[in-house]
């Protein structure tokens, strides 16, 4: 009965999530570029598209930048998620309801139409980013293009990402706290903690197996992002704002290399794999400890 129970479930994950996989591996051993997807023709060539990859300095740089991308973005949306969620266990009742109504709004935005209210708050001509430097006193802000570079519109990006993913965390992480008993503040408290100290003393070592979970989850996220960035500027200037799922659908889709893009989307997997090892080791290490 339990097996039978589970099935439907199973199945479901075979054909959404089972078969697209094994049939992007079996692509990423294929020459399909627009001739062969044309011609419907299968051209085998083995791990050629792996080692065109692996021995292209673009690829590389697009490694590196995901990696960094992800690294700061996860961090940000950690320290703030945390912060947020603090405070939203030392407000009274109505105010703790108007930001976590906030919150909720923030994450429930669809995600093109974030992007949409992002763009135009750096817009050249009517953007309120420009408005502001130049408020401030910072000269060179007018009709200044924020996303002349791709640094500048990776950044941009980031911002998006944290503005969409910090409500996840706060409002878990203010769950969280709600199972730490009130009489191990007290003792804190007695011991002349600061509010610094109580949360390295109290908070996390209480709440550790949450902030692994999390920072797990939000680094599989921000490592998979693909329309906050693409739509923001569509990988550019130049393809200098590529992340990894956004360099495979130009590949892919848009330089008609599917077999490359494939090989990208396989190797990206592994990267994710060998991450969620790394994690699942520290969580198991936990709850022997628990």
């Amino acid at each position: 009965m339990p097996y039978l129970l589970v099935a439907p479930a199973l199945v479901s994950m075979a054909l959404l999530l089972l078969y697209p996989l094994i049939r992007n591996v079996v692509l990423s051993f294929q020459q399909l570029n627009r001739k062969e997807f044309i011609t419907h023709e299968t051209v085998w060539i083995g791990f050629d598209n792996y080692t065109a990859l692996l021995g292209d300095p673009d690829f590389w740089t697009v490694v590196v930048r995901s990696v960094v991308f992800t690294a700061v973005n996860v961090m940000l949306i950690m320290a703030v998620g945390t912060g947020i969620g603090l405070l939203l266990n030392r407000l009274g009742k109505k105010m703790r309801l108007v930001l976590s109504l906030a919150l909720v709004f923030a994450w429930a935005m669809p995600i093109v139409a974030s992007v949409t209210v992002f763009q135009w708050l750096f817009d050249e001509q009517f953007g309120v980013a420009n408005w502001v430097m130049r408020t401030l006193g910072f000269s060179g802000y007018e009709q200044h293009n924020w996303f002349e570079t791709g640094f500048s519109t990776l950044v941009i990006s980031l911002l998006l990402l944290v503005w969409g993913s910090v409500p996840f965390v706060a409002l878990n992480m203010y769950a969280a706290l709600t199972t730490i008993g009130s009489e191990l503040y007290e003792a804190a408290k007695m011991d002349g903690a600061n509010g610094w100290r109580t949360f390295w003393a109290v908070v996390f070592p209480n709440l550790k197996p949450f902030f692994l979970v999390t920072t797990f989850l939000e680094i599989i996220w921000i490592f998979k992002a693909f329309t906050q960035i693409y739509a923001m500027n569509k990988g550019g200037p130049d393809r200098a704002s590529e992340t990894l799922p956004v360099f495979a659908y130009i590949e892919g889709v848009g330089q008609f290399h599917y077999g490359v893009a494939a090989a990208v989307s396989v190797l990206t997997i592994v990267m994710l794999v060998a991450i969620m090892s790394f994690y699942f080791r520290l969580i198991l290490k936990q709850e022997e400890q628990l």
